[in-house]
């Protein structure tokens, strides 16, 4: 057969194929007796990996709560592609290097304040419909493992509760919608978010209009921000002419959005397709990521760069942060986890800690700090 049409019949092969929601980890044969109809769960000793956690959820959340949760946009083609589309670029690992230390280098700094490693909880609301711990519970997670929580402005308990529930020293950021108030309610709200204690606002662009979400509609469970939403260059001075918090841009999509925002002198930028809830046909976080390095690579040096979308292990992350990306954010695994409380976000912090040393220790990285482009490349079988 000629190369050209095995590869053809390969891709074909594989737009055909079915899409799992995740790798078969044996759960479902492992766990056959656990009584699910009563939401028992399985031992948390026994989660292996993120995934493990959406098999959890699926079985002890409500068919409603699931479907606020694992929803995208349209056909739901970008969420399927948010973790699909780091398949398409396999490692290049570097072998005969002394690695035994990594996990010592994963320390890392967002906009001046420093974390044990370069993933965070990204914002995801309501976390209570999860938990009754709710986002309380992902604070604490937060301060046990030292990394990032963006809180949602949708959030299930006030921003004073969720405030109470910091650490001494520990630094999390606020997302923010526009949610097309007065000048007053808006300067309420800015010096509210500085009194509770918040150090950087994360602004949501992406969702100008409201999300077109076939499966959350069935169930009634759309957008938190559906109405259609003034967000321009010139509300974003305003925003940053009320506040002396940073100010980061959460759904850049575009190389020319991210040069936009370098130019407006925007504190950090944000790689999001909103968990491909807005807009199908939108690219995910990785997609940008490398649209920026392949057309604009002097963006990473000029700016923080964050990005998130289909993350699902350590492999992910260090595919991210090989583009020159600071730090990633991870959303519905950890909602996930949640399903056993603040313990669980705690397991799946130590899961994608685990995972990111032994993954940078196969990929021969004596440093994270060593990584960069050279340590990927798109795969001439590639599932996109």
């Amino acid at each position: 057969m000629h190369a050209l049409a095995f590869i053809t019949l390969l891709g074909t092969a594989f737009a055909a194929r079915p899409w799992l929601y995740a790798p078969d980890t044996g759960a479902d044969i492992r766990y056959t007796e656990l009584d699910i109809a009563s939401g028992e769960l399985p031992p948390i000793n026994e989660i292996r990996c993120l995934d493990d956690f959406e098999w959890a959820a699926r079985n002890v959340l409500n068919s409603t709560v699931m479907a606020s949760i694992a929803n995208g946009a349209g056909t739901e083609g970008s969420y399927r592609l948010n973790t699909e589309a780091f398949q398409a670029y396999g490692f290049r690992p570097r072998t005969m290097v002394d690695i035994r230390k990594v996990n010592e280098t994963f320390k890392t700094s967002i906009l001046g304040n420093n974390f044990s490693m370069p993933i965070f909880l990204t914002s995801f609301g309501v976390a209570t419909r999860v938990h009754d711990v709710g986002e309380v519970g992902l604070m604490k997670a937060a301060a046990d493992q030292n990394i990032l929580y963006i809180v949602s402005i949708s959030a299930a308990q006030s921003q004073e509760e969720i405030a109470d529930a910091a650490a001494d020293g520990q630094v999390y950021f606020q997302q923010f919608y526009n949610q097309g108030w007065s000048d007053e309610k808006l300067q309420a709200y800015l010096d509210s978010v500085k009194k509770y204690g918040a150090k950087a606002i994360a602004f949501t662009i992406d969702s100008a209009g409201d999300g077109d979400r076939w499966r959350a509609a069935r169930w009634d469970v759309g957008s938190g921000d559906s109405e259609t939403t003034l967000i321009t260059w010139e509300f974003y001075d305003k925003l940053k002419s009320m506040t002396d918090l940073p100010i980061l841009l959460k759904g850049i999509t575009t190389v020319e959005d991210a040069k936009a925002a370098v130019e407006h002198g925007v504190a950090a930028i944000y790689l999001s397709n909103h968990g491909a809830r807005q807009l199908d046909g939108a690219p995910s976080g990785f997609e940008t990521a490398l649209e920026i390095h392949e057309e604009a690579p002097e963006i990473f040096q000029q700016i923080e760069v964050y990005a998130d979308g289909g993350v699902r292990s350590g492999g992910d992350v260090l595919k991210l942060l090989s583009l020159g990306v600071t730090a990633v954010g991870i959303g519905r695994p950890f909602l996930y986890s949640l399903v056993y409380g603040t313990e669980g976000v705690i397991k799946a912090a130590e899961i994608l800690r685990h995972e990111l040393t032994i993954n940078a220790q196969n990929l021969g990285l004596a440093s994270l700090g060593d990584i960069d482009s050279t340590y990927i490349k798109r795969r001439l079988f590639a599932p996109l």
